[in-house]
């Protein structure tokens, strides 16, 4: 018999991811089954919302109710200045993802990129940053939330590498500043040498490169040795071409699809206070993004 069609009601809790586009999203097709298993009378949708309108439109939501939302680019730097209250998670990454509605109105951000990146690490390789040597490839938002993780959780060398240099002078500065303890190494040229990519035992990849199977890795074969854990953060590609390279040399590889599994089961754990079906969600992203055979 199949399950019983989700009836929303008057008393069913909302909530959203907000991004401009938001088309490409696939928070719903992994939350909504979450909240059936979890037995949450909640549903789980996506809008497009510029961002000149997404202070208003939060301040909306949190007057209408809302469960909490989740938020992607170019949204996390906007919310990060108009919200009424911060988490540690998003005071140190200097943005906010996730957005939870308190009762008395008032809005409180958080960022779950870290926690994501941090939890697919150890699922993935059985590694932590702490006293690592790490290697982030682009400084923008994702690279500068993975950046100030590893830094936070006491890695012994953040590297850095950005196409423009300005970016990375900034995050390097701020690494600094907060970390002292932590060294920080600015690579000047792009994409970096391999000499400086073999020194890193961490390799992240936060650049949009790798979303197309037929385009040149971003770095070849000979940047990488074995025994180096490789994160790309895309997620399109079950292997992208970096990752193959990487692979060739010996290292191990990963995509960026447990990352983005792990930032949503926190923004779920954050909204409801529940334990979250993780693997009921890593179905169901994967099936989105690979077909149903990718996971039998």
């Amino acid at each position: 018999m199949n399950p019983p069609v989700f009836q929303p009601d008057g008393t069913t809790r909302t909530f959203a991811v907000l991004g401009h586009p938001v088309s490409h999203s696939l928070s719903p097709a992994m939350h909504n089954p979450a909240l059936r298993q979890m037995g949450v009378n909640g549903v789980y949708l996506a809008y497009d919302v510029r961002p000149d309108a997404l202070l208003e439109v939060l301040t909306a939501m949190s007057k209408m109710g809302w469960g909490g939302c989740n938020l992607t680019i170019p949204h996390k730097e906007v919310a990060f200045r108009g919200l009424d209250h911060l988490d540690d998670t998003a005071r140190l990454a200097g943005s906010a993802n996730t957005i939870l509605f308190r009762p008395d109105g008032t809005m409180e951000g958080y960022s779950t990129d870290g926690y994501g990146l941090r939890m697919a690490l150890n699922e993935s390789f059985g590694l932590s940053f702490t006293g690592s040597d790490v290697l982030i490839l682009g400084c923008g938002g994702a690279g500068r939330a993975a950046a100030i993780q590893a830094a936070q959780e006491g890695a012994s060398c953040v590297r850095l590498a950005n196409r423009s240099p300005e970016r990375r002078m900034i995050l390097a500065e701020e690494i600094r500043k907060a970390y002292p303890d932590v060294e920080v190494e600015e690579l000047c040229s792009w994409p970096p040498p391999a000499d400086s990519v073999h020194r890193s035992e961490i390799i992240l990849q936060s650049t949009s490169l790798g979303m197309k199977a037929d385009e040149p890795p971003l770095l070849d074969q000979d940047a990488f040795h074995q025994g180096q854990a490789f994160l790309d953060m895309t997620y399109i590609q079950q292997k992208t071409p970096t990752m193959l390279a990487a692979e060739l040399a010996g290292a191990r590889v990963v995509n960026g699809l447990g990352m983005l599994l792990h930032q949503g089961v926190r923004s779920l754990e954050i909204w409801t206070g529940q334990e979250v079906p993780v693997e009921t969600m890593r179905a169901a992203l994967r099936a989105g993004v690979y077909g149903e055979d990718a996971y039998v």
